[in-house]
This record gives structure tokens, C-alpha cells and sequence, in this order.
């Protein structure tokens, strides 16, 4: 497949087929990782712009929503991924819109407590932290958010990488994933 070929197959909307898990960068008390639940939607248009929208939860079977995401931004293709045949390395820049929605009081009073120049945070209100210094996602006063990926399609799915099983984010060329996770469907 020619890289046209798979933007033209990538366009559209997809979702995740049920709620994923990912290690994250938190720990246990133990030392081991906290699991991280979420969904997500994502569309992309022929223009290479995207949209995601990612919901985070505090149980595997995603019923104890905790907070919502949506990034609006551009995608860049990088040439092929080794992982598989026609898969491709991209970036994912949030350089149009970046929010965030805490869904439940105790993640509204977390980031009451990590972040600063925000109004206060509440339940069902949004606020973007598009350029701003977010700390609880390692963002930087005027950075934008990018992330190393790869998008892969087969049999009428959408695979991204897999998180590295240390909880690491894909913020490096270095860093981009290795392996594909749970893939996503067309809606």
C-alpha cells in the first residue's frame, strides 16, 4: 500500500472496542505500576488533521469515569514502522486544542493540588491546557503535546503502539513504541 492508500483507509472515525489498559508512570506503594483504564475516539480527515478523545477510568470494565481528554491537532507521517508491513510511524501534535474534563471529585482534587493557573477544578468543567504548564502530564509553559506513535491498519481495524511496559510516554524518537496495542474500530 502507498502511504495515499492508508490515509485514505485511515479516514474516518473510530473508537476503542471496549476499555484498554496501560501501565502508567504512577506506582503502587509496592513499587509496581498502577494500571491505567481508558477509551478512546479518534477521527482523522484527509487534510491530516485529527481529533482524539480519550476517557479515563478508575476500573477495567470502565464504569468509574474519572476524567475526559480531547486534543485537536495535526498528524505527520515519518516513513514505515518495521513492526509490520505498511504500518507507519507518525506524530500526533496537539496544536489546535488540548483540554481536560475531571468526571469525578477526587481527580478534580488532584489536580487542585498539582496544578497552578487554572481555575479552580470541578467536576464536568473543562479547561485547556493547550501551551500551558500542566504538570500532571509533564507539560512545559508553551510547549505543545507530541507524541512518537505508529498507526498500523488490518482487516478494518486501527492499531497504534503499545505503551512501554515501564509506563514511559512516547515523548522521544527514542521512545516511539515497538509493538502494536489494542486496536480500534470503525464507527
Amino acid at each position: 500500500m502507498t502511504i495515499e492508500n492508508i490515509k485514505q483507509q485511515a479516514t474516518g472515525h473510530w473508537q476503542s472496542i471496549t476499555p484498554e489498559i496501560r501501565p502508567s508512570s504512577t506506582k503502587n506503594a509496592d513499587g509496581t505500576l498502577k494500571p491505567f483504564y481508558l477509551a478512546r475516539k479518534f477521527s482523522y480527515s484527509a487534510d491530516d488533521s485529527f481529533e482524539l478523545e480519550v476517557t479515563n477510568f478508575a476500573d477495567p470494565f470502565g464504569k468509574i469515569p474519572l476524567a475526559k481528554m480531547f486534543i485537536k491537532g495535526q498528524v505527520e507521517w515519518k516513513g514505515e514502522h518495521p513492526i509490520a508491513a505498511g504500518a507507519q510511524k507518525v506524530d500526533f501534535i496537539a496544536n489546535t486544542e488540548y483540554t481536560v474534563t475531571p468526571l469525578a471529585q477526587g481527580f478534580a482534587d488532584v489536580l487542585n493540588k498539582f496544578t497552578s493557573g487554572f481555575n479552580e477544578w470541578k467536576p464536568g468543567a473543562t479547561q485547556s491546557i493547550l501551551k500551558k504548564a500542566f504538570a500532571p502530564f509533564g507539560l512545559k509553559e508553551g510547549d505543545l503535546f507530541k507524541e512518537y506513535d505508529l498507526m498500523y491498519l488490518h482487516q478494518g481495524m486501527l492499531f497504534w503502539g503499545a505503551r512501554n511496559i515501564d509506563g514511559r510516554g512516547f515523548d522521544t524518537e527514542e521512545n516511539r513504541p515497538t509493538n502494536l496495542q489494542i486496536p480500534m474500530v470503525r464507527i
